[in-house]
């Protein structure tokens, strides 16, 4: 265990007055001796301000204006001093042996410590689902592989990654050329300026309350947003991989993606005049779909068949049949 190991955990939040009290709460629970908690309101107009200025000098608190969660982490990374920074999602909840759990596991030359999350409702009361979807952890030499290959690899979303310092300090701030979510450029750049460990242990609480970001129902442009996020993650891939002197992936890397293969398919058919692929089309996915149970992946063989299929089914169904499918597949539980 590396005991001298600092912990800084950045909560961002914008408009989560009724949440974010409980994410503070969990940072400063956390059963560690030298944890800092930095809060970066994004200029809330609910009653964000009052709940965070009643934790006093027990927190770091910054008001500024609404600027978006890439500049309020990029002003709580400035302030941060640990050798270990979390990304605290201002809805989401640290157990409290998340920093003696990554200690455990920590050594020179690791990128970020992953987590499993347990998701939970608005209540916090326990959903059927881990995030993410494994069991054994996987080498960081496998991470490396599956992200190269398929711009994708079994991930946790924000509040379940813990960065290393050092890895931040290289590719922090982030300017307006990333995606507006900070975490889409960490873990697409983790594997490529260090190796990422996994543990599977649920140490952090997933909130599910409809409000979400990841929440794919509640705009249908949110298809097309997420399958130019994965433009966005794989451009962050080969910046990484230039920074190492390897050789970047390509634009096909996205074509081999097993997630990425649904959303493409959604956003195809239910915007297609917006989809932000140009050289995509139902026969590209068709073919995607028949290469995928072919290909190597982190995923089972039968979840890739299962994804092969459904995006097939997308791609070729009348729109009747497409839009109940697409409720069923990505409803927020």
């Amino acid at each position: 265990m590396e005991a001298s190991l600092r912990f800084s955990v950045i909560i961002a939040n914008y408009n989560y007055g009724r949440f974010v009290a409980r994410a503070i709460d969990s940072a400063l629970g956390l059963d560690w001796p030298e944890v800092e908690v930095i809060v970066i309101d994004d200029g809330s107009s609910d009653d964000s301000r009052s709940v965070i200025s009643a934790y006093g000098a027990r927190v770091r608190a910054v008001f500024q204006d609404n600027a978006g969660q890439v500049r309020a982490n990029n002003a709580g990374f400035a302030l941060a001093s640990g050798d270990v920074v979390v990304f605290l999602d201002a809805d989401d909840v640290l157990e409290p042996g998340l920093a003696r759990e990554v200690a455990a596991v920590w050594h020179e030359g690791v990128s970020k410590v992953q987590v499993l999350m347990q998701k939970v409702d608005e209540n916090e009361q326990p959903l059927p689902a881990l995030l993410p979807h494994i069991r054994q952890p996987p080498r960081a030499c496998d991470i490396r592989a599956w992200a190269h290959y398929t711009n994708e690899y079994p991930s946790p979303p924000g509040s379940g990654n813990a960065y290393a310092r050092s890895f931040l300090a290289r590719i922090f701030p982030l300017d307006a050329s990333r995606d507006s979510s900070t975490d889409t450029t960490c873990i697409a750049m983790a594997p490529f300026l260090g190796e990422v460990v996994t543990i599977v242990q649920p140490l952090v609480r997933y909130r599910i309350h409809g409000a979400n970001d990841s929440n794919m129902l509640a705009n249908v442009s949110h298809f097309a947003r997420e399958v130019e996020r994965a433009r966005k993650r794989l451009k962050a891939t080969q910046d990484a991989c230039e920074m190492e002197g390897m050789a970047p992936p390509g634009s096909a890397a996205l074509r081999r993606a097993n997630h990425l293969l649904q959303l493409r398919a959604a956003s195809l058919r239910l915007q297609p005049d917006s989809h932000p692929m140009p050289e995509d089309s139902r026969l590209c996915i068709l073919l995607d779909a028949a290469r995928l149970p072919f290909q190597r992946s982190f995923e089972p063989l039968v979840r890739r068949l299962a994804i092969a299929g459904y995006s097939a089914l997308l791609a070729t169904l009348p729109m009747a049949a497409v839009r109940p499918m697409i409720r069923l597949r990505f409803s927020s539980r």
